[in-house]
């Protein structure tokens, strides 16, 4: 197998389509909700979550069998049915249309594949082993999750408002560099942290 290509995807706007609505299927909905993306879920049943998205307008649900056409305009597909036979009959399909396509827990029939994710506000950390060891992903993510405590999210918001305002200001590029370095070494993120600390223990008092 050749090497993945790592990269993180703006789904906003995008049409996305998910087929299978139930406890396989629903986590990967909340996830795409998240992104802005604009959801078409295709589903013989759905899970009491799935139908308050799609009350709430969250999602478009369709209670039915799938289709070929529902491919048209799609660029991302999910397909997370109860039926192997089905779920290998949409990935073929998927591909005779170009469009991406991630079978849930069937690697040989991924274009790409969900990483494990540690998520700090803007800071994501995303672990992959390509469908080899899901387990392993989860145990590296949660040690990640030990190391990068909550405070990274605020510590992160604060160098891209300092980012910015250093890239707007007069200082020649060397010296915006140099900066910017400065702002993101040990020293800075263990000040941030510690006042992070600090803040909230003062609002749990």
């Amino acid at each position: 197998m050749s090497s993945l290509f790592p990269m993180f995807m703006k789904l906003e706007g995008k049409q996305c389509l998910v087929v299978g609505a139930g406890k396989v299927g629903e986590p990967k909905i909340g996830g795409l909700i998240e992104t802005g993306a604009r959801i078409r879920v295709i589903a013989i049943k759905a899970s009491e979550t799935v139908r308050e998205w799609a009350n709430a307008g969250k999602i478009e649900l369709e209670l039915r069998p799938f289709t070929g056409d529902d491919l048209g305009g799609m660029f991302l597909l999910i397909v997370a049915t109860a039926s192997r036979v089905l779920n290998e009959t949409i990935y073929r399909e998927a591909q005779r249309r170009g469009v991406l396509c991630n079978v849930v827990d069937d690697p040989p029939h991924c274009d790409f594949f969900y990483p494990a994710v540690v998520r700090r506000g803007d800071l994501q950390i995303a672990i992959s082993t390509a469908g080899q060891s899901p387990s392993l992903a989860q145990k590296l993510r949660r040690q990640l999750e030990q190391q990068f405590v909550p405070g990274y999210a605020e510590w992160v918001a604060e160098l891209g408002e300092t980012r910015r305002l250093v890239l707007a200001s007069d200082l020649n590029r060397e010296r915006k560099l140099e900066l910017l370095h400065s702002l993101a070494n040990q020293e800075a993120l263990k000040a941030a942290l510690e006042d992070s600390a600090q803040n909230g223990r003062k609002v749990n008092a």
